[in-house]
């Protein structure tokens, strides 16, 4: 995260502020703000997305390239990710100082992606035991300003939703190789199935309260902080703690569904602002760094 030095009094008067369930910015506890999310704005990619929430700004880009399956899961895909954080978006990542932080959000995204019910990655299978499909999602922080990891959770998911991987015509075994025939036309291809992809609800606890998408300064406040990956269903596939602080059974409880209700409602908003989107066709505007 990006660390704002702030005062004793500053730190009082947002705890003040979340007590009273009015934060600095106006927002209540469970309210996120405003997020710019846009789709297909880069060429060179089978996926991408653009997310701007705050002073937060994230692209993704999904690429797509045949690989062997694992042994023990023979019919389904591969899925990887990588996060790099720019040298620009805060001071603190200059050098090797954003590593650690990249490793970690990257190490939530496997963590979240992990559960068989997030997403079906036997969609991604060519031929069993043979080839399938690999995604590479490639993560760049470009501006950090507070609630890293449900930034980068939404982008991940609407790059998904738009990622395109080429159709396969054909794909056999010719003397224990596989040969696979992918179609000539560009256009052809076919949309991944992202129903169950999961967003990421970072519960910041401040206080006696918790709240969603903390800023800098919400952050700087804060004792302890739960990322609960929730998917559309409700169905919860990862809980990560962070932070020195510690909580007892039944506010560990109370967190989680606070953060399941705000997952359910994240995941339905961003799935009907795709599809707005996917309506506009190609004659929609693309903005990508013009603002």
């Amino acid at each position: 995260m990006a660390e704002v030095p702030l005062s004793l009094a500053e730190k009082t008067f947002i705890l003040h502020g979340v007590d009273a369930n009015f934060r600095n910015d106006g927002r209540s506890r469970t309210d996120y703000r405003c997020m710019e999310l846009e789709t297909k704005l880069m060429d060179q990619v089978h996926g991408s997305a653009r997310l701007r929430i705050g002073n937060t700004d994230i692209l993704v880009g999904v690429k797509v390239e045949i690989d062997t399956p694992y042994p023990d899961s023979p019919n389904e895909g591969k899925i990887e990710f990588f996060v790099d954080c720019s040298a620009n978006a805060t001071p603190s990542f200059e050098g090797k100082g954003g590593e650690d932080l990249a490793n970690e959000i990257s190490n939530v995204l496997a963590l979240a992606y992990q559960s068989p019910h997030a997403m079906n990655l036997s969609q991604l299978s060519i031929l069993p035991h043979k080839k399938c499909w690999k995604l590479y999602v490639d993560i760049l922080i470009l501006e950090c300003g507070g609630n890293l990891f449900d930034a980068v959770a939404v982008a991940v998911k609407a790059a998904l939703y738009s990622t395109e991987i080429p159709k396969v015509k054909g794909a056999m075994l010719d003397g224990g190789e596989a040969d696979i025939v992918l179609s000539d036309d560009i256009y052809e291809s076919e949309k991944l199935d992202t129903t169950n992809c999961p967003v990421l609800v970072t519960l910041c606890k401040i206080g006696d309260n918790c709240v969603v998408d903390p800023s800098s300064e919400e952050e700087m406040c804060s004792s302890a902080n739960i990322v609960v990956s929730v998917m559309p269903n409700g169905r919860i596939s990862s809980i990560v703690k962070m932070g020195y602080g510690s909580l007892q059974p039944a506010t560990l409880s109370k967190i989680l569904k606070m953060g399941t209700s705000v997952g359910i409602d994240l995941n339905n908003g961003i799935l009907s602002a795709l599809k707005s989107e996917d309506k506009l066709g190609a004659n929609r505007e693309i903005v990508g760094f013009l603002r």
